[in-house]
C-alpha cells in the first residue's frame, strides 16, 4: 500500500488534494488508473459521458467486468441509451458517490476523458434555467414544419458557438441550448463552463496522461480493430433490435452511428471502421487540448510505447509525492 491514501489520512499522515487522472482515449488511462487505485487503496470514479450509459460496452472501453473486479468502479452504467444525460446531472451523480465514499472512509482516484464532465465534477459549470415546456412545445411544432435545421439555424445567430459544437439534427440539445438563451438571454456557450483556466497544482491535482502524436495513432488504430473484433457491431445491432433508436442519444458516441448505418446497408464495413478510428483521432486532440488550456498547473506524464501500466502509475504516485512500499 502506498504511505498515504487519497482522502484517507493516516496518524500523522496529510490528506492529499483530490486528483483526476485524464487524458484522450486510448491513451492507457484504465489501466494505469487500476494500478495506481490499487497501490493508494482508492475507489475509481469514471467520468466518461458515454461509460455512464448501459449496454455500451466494446464501443466505449468500458472497464471490463475482470477490471472492475480489481477495483471496485463508480458512474459506470447511470442510465439507458435513450436517456439524455447532461453534464449537470453527471456531476450530481459524482457528488453523491463522493460523499459515500467519505462517510465510508475510502479513497477516490477520479478518471476519464470528457472534458466537459470533469469541469462539472469539479463544479465549474454555472447553474442552468430549468426546462420551459411551452417553449419546448415551441420548438417541437417548428421542427414539425420546417425540420430541425430550422432550429439549428436560430442556434446559429444567438449561439454560434454551442451551433457549431452541435450537429443540426441533434434536437434535443439545440432546442435546450435555444431554450436557455430564451430564459435567460444569455448563449449556453457562456453559461456551461466558466473560461478561466482552473489552477490544478496543489487541490485538486490533475494528471495527464500523453503519449507521442505517431503512438497514440497507432493505439487509436489497433483499438479501433480489435473493438470490432471483439463483436462491436453485434453490439450495435443488439442495441437496435432491442428497440433503441439510431438517434437515441447514447448511440451518439463515437463510432455506433458508423456501425449502425453498416447495419442498414448504408455503409461499406471498411469505411465505417476508417471512420471511426478517424474521429476518434480527431477526439483525442480535441481532448488533449481541452486539459492543457482549460487548466493552469497541469502535471503531465508522458508514456512512452511499450511502458508497463504499473510503472507509469508508480511515475504519478512519484509526482503526487506519494511512494508505494508493497
Amino acid at each position: 500500500m502506498a504511505e498515504q491514501a487519497l482522502g484517507r489520512p493516516g496518524p500523522g499522515r496529510t490528506t492529499l488534494p483530490e486528483v483526476f487522472l485524464v487524458g484522450p482515449t486510448a491513451v492507457g488511462k484504465t489501466a494505469v488508473a487500476i494500478e495506481l487505485a490499487l497501490a493508494l487503496g482508492a475507489e475509481i470514479l469514471s467520468i466518461d459521458s458515454r461509460q455512464a450509459y448501459r449496454r455500451l460496452d466494446i464501443g466505449t472501453a468500458k472497464p471490463t467486468p475482470d477490471e472492475q473486479a480489481r477495483v471496485r468502479h463508480h458512474l459506470l452504467d447511470l442510465c439507458e441509451p435513450t436517456e439524455t444525460l447532461s453534464a449537470e446531472d453527471f456531476a450530481r451523480s459524482y457528488r453523491a458517490v463522493r460523499e459515500d465514499l467519505a462517510r465510508r472512509g475510502a479513497a477516490a482516484l477520479a478518471t476519464g476523458g470528457s472534458g466537459l464532465y470533469v469541469d462539472a465534477c469539479l463544479g465549474r459549470l454555472d447553474p442552468l434555467p430549468p426546462a420551459d415546456a411551452a417553449i419546448r412545445a415551441a420548438h417541437e411544432e417548428l421542427r414539425r414544419r420546417l425540420g430541425p435545421e430550422a432550429l439549428h439555424a436560430l442556434l446559429v445567430a444567438v449561439d454560434p458557438a454551442s451551433a457549431a459544437r452541435l450537429h443540426p439534427r441533434d434536437f434535443k440539445r439545440v432546442s435546450r441550448a435555444l431554450e436557455v438563451h430564451e430564459t435567460s438571454g444569455r448563449p449556453l456557450s457562456e453559461l456551461r463552463t466558466r473560461a478561466d483556466p482552473l489552477d490544478v497544482s496543489r487541490d485538486p491535482r490533475l494528471l495527464l496522461l500523453l503519449r507521442a502524436p505517431a503512438d497514440l495513432d497507432a493505439r487509436i488504430e489497433a483499438r479501433s480493430a480489435a473493438m470490432l473484433a471483439a463483436g462491436l457491431l453485434a453490439e450495435v445491432r443488439g442495441l437496435l433490435e432491442s428497440g433503441v433508436p439510431a438517434g437515441a442519444p447514447g448511440l451518439e458516441a463515437i463510432g455506433y452511428g458508423d456501425f449502425a448505418e453498416v447495419l442498414r446497408g448504408a455503409l461499406p464495413l471498411p469505411a465505417a471502421l476508417e471512420r471511426f478510428a478517424r474521429r476518434t483521432r480527431q477526439y483525442a486532440r480535441r481532448q488533449k487540448g481541452w486539459f492543457r488550456n482549460r487548466y493552469r498547473g497541469v502535471t503531465e506524464v508522458a508514456i512512452a510505447p511499450g511502458e508497463a501500466p504499473a510503472e507509469t502509475a508508480g511515475r504519478c504516485l512519484d509526482l503526487l509525492g506519494i511512494r508505494e512500499r508493497a
